[in-house]
């Protein structure tokens, strides 16, 4: 996948599609960033797969 745009154009994106996310959701410490992506799989109701094929398209938005 070609990262096109920034995390921050990526969360604001996201927060707009999934109102119910807020800025707490993409916290993660450590470098963590599976621990974010795992709350967002719980909080979305999506699997993992669901949520990369998210990711995904909004590099073509």
């Amino acid at each position: 996948m070609n990262i096109l745009r920034s995390w921050r154009e990526q969360k604001i994106l996201l927060k707009r599609i999934f109102p119910i996310l807020s800025d707490e959701d993409f916290e993660f410490k450590d470098g963590n960033k599976e621990s974010m992506f795992k709350k967002l799989e719980e909080k979305l109701g999506k699997s993992k797969p669901e949520l990369e094929l998210i990711f995904a398209e909004l590099q073509l938005l």
